[in-house]
């Protein structure tokens, strides 16, 4: 990984943050050589941040203009959740007529991998140092899904279905605002398990009725961040001078 990769993470990081907590108001103009004088970097990294910011749907860019933030409504975000929750649903019924022996291996170590991360992240204090470990856990958690898609063969559902997830996949929407929410995380991991154990037992109409189940409780994870993020704002300029100091 080079430095100028490693700073479009920060910078990535720190941006998204301050549209999720909305310190960037939607509608504001990004411009990148502003950026770049921000965060003291060249313009290199700023440009990778705002892509990977683009491809999660956070930001769009306007011809001569630069990169605006985009508006992303509670309505908009459960359209997407809903959409997930029938085309994942999908995939995971079908995957249980599919799956073999060494796949469920495979997904059982995925599932015991993320199940560890979610409770290391639960035993870690709000703040920074549940945010150093929010990238593992949205990784092991797209990594669980990804075996199913795999497993199911719908090239058009699963890309359908990414496109939804791509609203709502960045680690900062997942940060976590206080411990009230540890049971939501908990229970993210718990049906993760009873996901695994469907599909281990071929049942393909509990399998879908579980996928759903999963997709739409993990909406209520978000709102409740969401609503927990925008009760608590953070320094936007604080947090921008401090981000990039390797």
């Amino acid at each position: 990984m080079t430095l100028d990769t490693t700073k479009a993470d920060d910078i990535a990081l720190v941006i998204e943050e301050a549209i999720v907590s909305g310190e960037l108001a939607p509608g504001t103009v990004l411009r990148q050589e502003q950026l770049s004088e921000q965060f003291n970097v060249s313009r290199t990294p700023v440009r990778e941040a705002l892509r990977r910011l683009a491809a999660l749907g956070v930001v769009s860019f306007v011809p001569n203009r630069g990169v605006r933030v985009r508006t992303i409504s509670r309505d908009e975000l459960h359209e997407a959740f809903m959409v997930r929750a029938e085309l994942e649903s999908l995939a995971t019924e079908v995957a249980a007529t599919k799956i073999t022996p060494e796949e469920l291996d495979e997904l059982d170590r995925v599932e015991q991998s993320f199940s560890k991360i979610s409770q290391e992240l639960r035993s870690r204090e709000p703040g920074d140092e549940r945010r150093s470990i929010m990238g593992d856990w949205v990784r092991g958690n797209h990594a669980f899904h990804d075996i199913i898609y795999r497993v199911a063969d719908l090239p058009l559902v699963e890309q359908m279905a990414k496109s939804a997830r791509r609203t709502f996949s960045g680690p900062a929407v997942w940060a976590p605002g206080d411990h009230s929410i540890d049971g939501l995380y908990l229970k993210n991991a718990e049906q993760h398990r009873a996901i695994k154990q469907a599909l281990a037992a071929g049942s393909a109409a509990g399998a879908r009725a579980l996928a759903r189940e999963h997709v739409l409780s993990s909406f209520t994870l978000l709102e409740t961040i969401l609503e927990q993020v925008g009760a608590q704002p953070r320094d936007w300029q604080r947090a921008r001078g401090k981000s990039h100091t390797h």
